[in-house]
């Protein structure tokens, strides 16, 4: 009996999956606990087992049909150690779309000229200032990792001079800048890999950080400049990649602008076929972030029938998990 169809009546036997965890008296390792055990464990690591199985089945469809999958997150998830395990997937074509935020872009081209530094959660604040430190959580960037950005970006920007470009072009040219001038450490670039096959990086909010601050000063000691981007063309763009796909995936960590923009492209195909959401979000302030599967089927943005899943825990620790036992 499918568990999700049982109906409850007076002395009805439940069946179903029997909730199990692993005997660790037995020789088994962690590759054989996550994959045979995490669907019975029950909570969040059910719903992990699921992912994983969705993933799965996502990839052996790809092997005989169009399933395009789109990759939406926020930039804290490029500013951890998940920058790259999506380089990774992008390198060997596992996504075919991306959406991201402007930190998501930056920081993933800041990360080839230094490191960021695993730093405090308690960290004084004043003294990170006054240190010309700034953090993301327990993790530090120093301010000359942004200066040396800077050095990069006004070359670039000069380099566009005189064009029109979307936000997805400007992704693509500097990947493209990249390849041309930097070295080896570029090849765990998410922007890298992403110009290299093709595949889109969609940032509607590119302003909406260090890029936005050195666009800022650039426009304002270069006042004839004609450089411009514009986010119209974009948004037709994005919505066609949905629409003209056989079916489509959408795989979110995080919330925000980049989980709506990749369901609501979705909404145009009568929604998407598979979901995968991993965020530490609540549904109870009505917020897009925290909404959960369920109120994307109620707009129509993942499908009647789609096949999803949502995951309520920190990505750093999830979505490693998730990727190796996809595929690896």
């Amino acid at each position: 009996m499918d568990p999700k169809k049982i109906v409850l009546k007076e002395s009805e036997e439940i069946e179903g999956i029997p909730i199990e965890g692993p005997w660790l008296e037995e020789n088994i390792n962690l590759d054989e606990i996550i994959k045979n055990y995490y669907l019975k464990i029950g909570f969040q690591a059910t719903h992990l087992g699921k992912a994983i199985k969705i993933w799965k089945k996502i990839e052996r469809l790809r092997e005989k049909e169009e399933v395009r999958v789109f990759l939406g997150y926020t930039s804290n998830i490029v500013s951890s150690g998940l920058r790259e395990i999506i380089s990774y997937l992008v390198k060997n074509k596992k996504v075919d779309v991306i959406v991201t935020t402007a930190g998501g872009v930056e920081e993933d081209f800041i990360k080839c000229l230094k490191p960021f530094i695993l730093g405090n959660w308690k960290a004084d604040g004043r003294l990170l200032r006054e240190k010309g430190i700034n953090r993301i959580g327990n993790i530090f960037v120093p301010n000359d990792r942004y200066i040396e950005f800077e050095k990069y970006m006004m070359e670039f920007f000069s380099s566009l001079e005189g064009k029109k470009v979307t936000p997805s072009e400007f992704c693509y040219k500097l990947g493209e800048f990249m390849d041309k001038k930097l070295g080896k450490e570029k090849e765990k670039s998410i922007l890298y890999w992403a110009y290299k096959n093709n595949i889109p990086i969609f940032c509607p909010a590119l302003t909406d950080g260090s890029i936005g601050d050195m666009l800022y000063f650039y426009k304002k000691y270069n006042k004839d400049s004609s450089l411009t981007i514009d986010i119209a063309d974009d948004i037709v763009k994005l919505n066609d990649l949905a629409i003209t796909a056989k079916k489509t995936a959408c795989i979110v960590l995080g919330g925000s602008l980049p989980k709506h923009a990749i369901i609501n492209a979705n909404l145009f195909r009568e929604g998407t076929d598979y979901a995968i959401y991993i965020t530490t979000a609540l549904p109870w302030d009505g917020s897009l972030s925290g909404a959960p599967p369920e109120e994307g089927v109620s707009w129509g943005k993942i499908g009647k029938e789609a096949d999803y899943v949502e995951i309520w825990g920190d990505a750093t620790i999830i979505f490693p998990i998730l990727v190796y036992c996809t595929f690896k």
